[in-house]
């Protein structure tokens, strides 16, 4: 398995950016980073401006180029050689195991694929060398890959292990089917105990690796959330996915006063500390692939936001 990126002559392959004033400053490894949603290393962006694939202006600069107001800034991501992709003896917490899929628990902290500069220790490494066998319908950055999670979220994820099964589970996530249920520890005490948050998701004009609630160039984002616990200034929720956006919970609930604790992106600098979001991925059900039949899956609280709440029940 490797990371083959195509030829840099395809469009889909160049970005490009025009600086806000916010950025003015900036040094250009560290813009391009943010808006690649720090998926690729400072490292490898440097050595990509260092070989003239990320340009100012048409015109090739160094790493610490500060950034000017309506400077252009472009990257051709160029064609790579060939990176391998090892699979990785790396312990998975199994829940389901069959010919068609395979259900894990993701620990926080852990990527689900591996990107371009981040090759190693994902799930995906993790997966190949347990599975030896992954659909190849999302391409060789992700096999078997059908839905993520972000590297700081913990919990239930599911992976196709060939190409029929990948292609009925993306179904079900295309049609809202997939059961997704998440407990997500939050700021402050909600004034309902239950309620449904539907306002469309897309990139932040003022801060391009944030995702907001917009109507300009934004997608439909549905979540209900159900209170579970309340602790004064803080609340355990239920939360359901009807849509999958990126960052949706995160972003949802701080769009209605109430992020999520330990939020590094789109939380609170003050208040309780955790290595992360309070977001876990608990309970996750579909539709057998094979024979049809509805399975659904529940995994327990990480350790580190059961101590959280412990703490919170204790004061």
């Amino acid at each position: 398995m490797s990371i083959e990126q195509s030829s840099a002559a395809n469009d889909e392959n160049i970005q490009e950016w025009t600086v806000e004033a916010q950025f003015a400053k900036d040094r250009l490894d560290k813009y391009v980073r943010e808006c690649l949603d720090e998926q690729v290393s400072r490292s490898q962006i440097q050595l990509w401006i260092e070989n003239g694939h990320i340009k100012v202006n048409g015109l090739q600069v160094k790493s610490n180029y500060k950034l000017s107001v309506n400077d252009i800034v472009a990257l051709e991501i160029p064609e790579v050689s060939s990176v391998e992709i090892i699979p990785e003896d790396i312990p998975l917490d199994v829940y389901f195991e069959d010919q068609d899929v395979i259900v894990v628990n993701k620990p926080r902290g852990m990527v689900v694929h591996p990107a371009p500069g981040h090759a190693s220790g994902t799930l995906v490494n993790a997966l190949m060398f347990h599975c030896k066998d992954l659909s190849g319908i999302n391409g060789e950055l992700r096999p078997g890959i059908v839905h993520r999670i972000d590297k700081d979220t913990s919990g239930l994820l599911m992976a196709a292990k060939n190409d029929m099964a990948h292609a009925s589970l993306a179904a079900q996530l295309k049609e809202h089917s997939v059961t997704r249920k998440y407990y997500a520890l939050v700021h402050g005490n909600l004034a309902h105990d239950q309620g449904t948050v539907d306002a469309p998701i897309g990139r932040d004009p003022h801060d391009r690796k944030m995702f907001t609630v917009t109507e300009k160039n934004s997608k439909e984002a549905v979540t209900h959330f159900q209170v579970v616990e309340r602790f004064g200034d803080y609340t355990l929720l239920e939360l359901k996915l009807e849509t999958g956006r990126t960052h949706q919970i995160r972003v949802h609930m701080k769009f209605i006063g109430h992020p999520l604790v330990g939020d590094p992106v789109y939380g609170r600098s003050k208040g309780i500390k955790m290595n992360g979001q309070a977001l876990h991925a608990a309970v996750l059900g579909f539709m057998h692939p094979r024979t049809g039949a509805y399975e659904e899956f529940s995994a327990p609280l990480p350790q580190d936001m059961e101590e959280l709440l412990a703490i919170l029940r204790s004061r």
